[in-house]
This record gives C-alpha cells, sequence and structure tokens, in this order.
C-alpha cells in the first residue's frame, strides 16, 4: 500500500494584522469571530469558551457578535460546516477516483481526516466532540454524523476492495473494516487534544494502516 498524500490543505487562517486595523468588510466579521474562536479552542483547558472572553479577544461587545451569530451554538454550527465542507468535498473526490485501488482510498480518506484536524487543532477539537460537551446535545450529534458519512464512505470503498480480494461476504468484511477505521480515526484525534495537540494524530500513520487493511 502507498503512503497516504497529503490531501487537506485547508485550514481556517488567522487574521491578518492589516485586517485588524481597518474596519472589516461585510462578512469579513463573521469570518473573523470564527478564526478567534478556532484559535481559543487551541488553547489547553478550552472546553468552554464564553462569548465574553471571544469577543475580548476581537475587541468588540458581546452585542456586536450577536450581530453576525445568534447564539455560540451558532458558531459552532458555523464550524462544522466548515468541516464538513472541507473534508466530504475532498472525501467525495477520493471515494470516486475510478482508477485507484479502493483500499487506498480508503487510506488517503483516513489520512485525509487526520491531516485536516493536526493543520486545524482547533477544529480538532470540535471533531473530538471536546469543545461541545457543555454545548448543545445537537452539535455532539452533528459531529458523530460526521464520522458516520466518513465510516460509510470507507464502507463503500472497503467493500469494493473485499469483492476483489474474493471474499465471501465482502459486506459484512468492509463493515468490520470501516468501523475499526473509525475508531483509530476517533481514538487519534482523542489522543491529540487531550495531549495538548503534543501526540500528532498522523504518527506512524503508514505503519498503522498496513497492519489495519
Amino acid at each position: 500500500m502507498q503512503h497516504p498524500e497529503p490531501d487537506s490543505e485547508a485550514a481556517l487562517a488567522p487574521t491578518s494584522e492589516a485586517g485588524a486595523r481597518r474596519r472589516p468588510l461585510p462578512g469579513e466579521r463573521r469570518a473573523q469571530v470564527l478564526q478567534a474562536l478556532a484559535a481559543m479552542l487551541e488553547a489547553p483547558g478550552a472546553e468552554r469558551i464564553t462569548t465574553a472572553a471571544l469577543a475580548a479577544r476581537l475587541s468588540v461587545s458581546e452585542a456586536a457578535l450577536y450581530r453576525h451569530f445568534a447564539s455560540k451554538a451558532q458558531m459552532f454550527d458555523a464550524l462544522l460546516d466548515f468541516i464538513e465542507e472541507a473534508l466530504f468535498t475532498r472525501s467525495s473526490q477520493i471515494a470516486a477516483a475510478e482508477t485507484e485501488p479502493p483500499a487506498s482510498k480508503a487510506a488517503r480518506i483516513v489520512a485525509l481526516v487526520l491531516q485536516f484536524c493536526e493543520r486545524n487543532p482547533g477544529l480538532a477539537r470540535v471533531l473530538a466532540g471536546d469543545a461541545l460537551l457543555l454545548e448543545h446535545e445537537r452539535l455532539q450529534a452533528r459531529a458523530n454524523q460526521c464520522f458516520e458519512r466518513l465510516e460509510s464512505q470507507l464502507r463503500q470503498c472497503l467493500r469494493e476492495a473485499a469483492q476483489q480480494a474474493g471474499s465471501a461476504a465482502p459486506s459484512a468484511d468492509a463493515q468490520v473494516a470501516a468501523s475499526t477505521l473509525i475508531a483509530f480515526c476517533q481514538g487519534r484525534l482523542q489522543r491529540y487534544v487531550r495531549s495538548n495537540f503534543r501526540r500528532l494524530p498522523t504518527e506512524q500513520l503508514e505503519a498503522c494502516l498496513a497492519r489495519m487493511m
């Protein structure tokens, strides 16, 4: 199996100093709020962030935040929107590739998720669920749905791989393999977050995938 190449360059870019000095254009303040929230989620003990702290970081009032988001839950929804778009746009392209071996496609999807989270530690805390523990349970359910969608994509790739390998029960084999890979992803993200982002999720990734696939 080939080593999975980096597939996701998506990141919430930091606000520039020049952008901080001038009056934001329409839509820019919303992006700045999300960038600030993602940056704050990278700090140790950032499971609970208040709108007051977020407003202070941006040097605006809490009322100014609510002109762009009706609630903090909407801010997390917007972060989840970004995560979903970044991951599923690319993972769907990988899954649809006709010339690549299906097992290789599954490996690349796993690498995509872990590389994206490694580049975006604050978003890793959201996807792992830690940032959502004290928020509305709907948000946690939405994060879980991201993994369910990824598992479905992996299952599709791995069913094809099992069929090509002559499996007597390709659907069952694919289900077991896909759930194992998703559990691996979730475990790596939890370790990354709980080590304060010291233990990288892509650590020895090629060797781990080779043992599981």
